[in-house]
């Protein structure tokens, strides 16, 4: 055990609990992670990967949690630019697309450019699809379309830099660490962890935070003892990957007559991705797959709209992520609440300040850094001399640069590093922002790169994301850190596990 106990002990890797991790750790708190598996290896890196305010949302009144992501929109833009951009999204509208009339959306998108203070991002327009580029690869029964602004993100990037910015500012982060029970003793908790190599740890800390995303509940049973009169609903949200469907940058918000969106944006360069599903997952010892009903609604959804039918041989990839919602009652997975519900248990016992326990229950992606600010505002009577909210405005690792200079950076170093194949500065731009600069840092030619293991990958970036990325095997990096498996083979695979494995010794 640790001579000093940590300020706050937080159970989770994911976006929210990074998110905390970096919050916390820049108020001058100690704090230590755990998780069991890698960073992002669950909910995070399996999201439509998307910073929007949730359109659709609007329509179950939940105002707040909406003008707050809209709000969150441009403030994470500002904070990353190397992993996050604008996009344009085009809604098709005819009368059998979907059941909301016209009036409705126009409404709709009317509040969703005026409630959260737009500043970057244009306004929505509407457009004839019958001269629009946009227009091109849909049915003739498209003729106009509602066309607005909402942001791409790089997901399980995200959750990766809040880690490093927080492990820069002193937190402790530890992956492939499980948590096997939490207990409160003597005014402290005292949490025994198991890593990937079998040792056993026990630390203490001051406050414990459950941010383990569709686990919550579980810990809260089975680790921490305690129950728990709030839960979780377990919707399981799945997409594919196509082939390239259209060449344009701009998205597709496709309505259906469910009253569902799906979305088809441009993926990767060179794919499509479609998606999401919304179906209640019954138990976490079940593994989150796409099956094939949700790739047949996924196939209809898009063949509905699209002039050439979208098939099972486009499919390049698929993947399912468990959203752990807010369990509010709802009728139907899609109805059920996004917003996040924080629970604070402090249980006093002999000690005066009591020892607090405080439980993440949902969220989204694009709410995490207000929803850490709200979780260190919980628990701030417990730390009175920690320092207010700070993250606002202030950069991600790599992402010092202005919301517009992307390109200019990506020709900066193609200029100095002009030795590097065609598209490889770009993708470690769009990865590392200026962090770039510190993996290329005293390389003069392409020899220098080291070993190339395909797809432009160069073990001088595996030594970065080893180093600073906690990358442990070929599958952290292949679809965490990066997507590049999708343009790797098995051969390539295994010799960029071997490598990392090597590393990692």
């Amino acid at each position: 055990m640790a001579d000093k106990p940590y300020d706050i002990f937080i159970i989770g890797g994911g976006v929210n609990g990074c998110g905390i991790a970096r919050d916390a750790s820049g108020r001058g708190l100690s704090v230590a992670l755990a998780e069991m598996h890698d960073l992002a290896s669950g909910t995070s890196s399996a999201s439509t990967k998307l910073f929007h305010g949730g359109l659709r949302y609007l329509e179950y009144f939940e105002f707040r949690l909406v003008r707050e992501a809209l709000v969150e929109r441009e403030v994470l833009l500002k904070a990353m630019p190397h992993i996050s951009w604008a996009m344009r999204f085009v809604l098709p509208y005819s009368r059998a697309s979907g059941r909301r009339p016209a009036w409705l959306i126009r409404l709709g998108l009317f509040l969703y450019d005026h409630i959260g203070g737009r500043k970057i991002l244009p306004a929505t327009k509407t457009i004839d699809l019958t001269i629009d580029v946009s227009g091109a690869p849909l049915k003739d029964i498209f003729r106009r379309a509602f066309e607005y602004s909402d942001c791409w993100v790089e997901d399980s990037r995200l959750v990766v830099l809040n880690a490093r910015d927080a492990a820069l500012r002193g937190a402790r982060i530890m992956p492939h660490t499980k948590v096997i029970n939490a207990r409160r003793q003597d005014g402290l908790w005292h949490i025994e962890t198991h890593d990937s190599t079998g040792t056993k740890s026990i630390f203490s800390a001051k406050c414990l935070i459950n941010a383990g995303g569709p686990w919550v509940e579980d810990i809260l049973k089975h680790k921490v003892n305690q129950p728990s009169k709030d839960s979780v609903r377990l919707v399981r949200g799945s997409h594919i990957i196509t082939r390239q469907l259209f060449a344009h940058e701009k998205c597709y918000a496709l309505q259906g007559k469910d009253g569902r969106i799906v979305f088809a944006i441009p993926y990767e360069q060179d794919f499509t991705l479609i998606g999401t599903t919304d179906i209640d997952h019954a138990d976490l010892a079940t593994p989150p797959r796409c099956s094939d009903a949700e790739i047949d609604y996924l196939l209809g959804f898009a063949s509905n709209y699209f002039k050439t039918p979208v098939g099972r041989d486009d499919i390049v990839a698929r993947f399912s992520g468990i959203r752990p919602l807010y369990n509010d009652g709802a009728g139907n997975a899609s109805a059920a609440t996004r917003d996040y519900v924080l629970r604070l248990d402090d249980v006093a016992g002999d000690d005066v300040a009591g020892v607090p326990l405080l439980n993440i229950f949902g969220g989204k992606i694009t709410t995490h850094r207000k929803l850490a600010e709200a979780a260190l505002a919980e628990i701030a009577p417990f730390f009175p001399k920690m320092s207010g909210d700070w993250t606002a405005g202030v950069a991600l690792p790599g992402g010092d640069f202005a919301v517009d200079g992307f390109e200019q950076l990506v020709a900066e170093i193609e200029i100095q590093y002009a030795f590097l194949p065609a598209g490889v500065a770009r993708r470690l731009v769009r990865a590392y922002g200026t962090d770039a600069r510190h993996i290329l840092a005293g390389i003069k030619s392409a020899d220098d790169l080291g070993d190339d293991f395909g797809a432009g990958i160069y073990a001088a970036e595996l030594d970065w994301a080893v180093k600073h990325e906690w990358v442990a095997s070929a599958e952290d990096f292949i679809w965490r850190r990066t997507r590049l498996g999708l343009r790797l083979n098995a051969d390539e695979i295994a010799r960029i596990d071997q490598y990392v494995q090597g590393k990692n010794q």
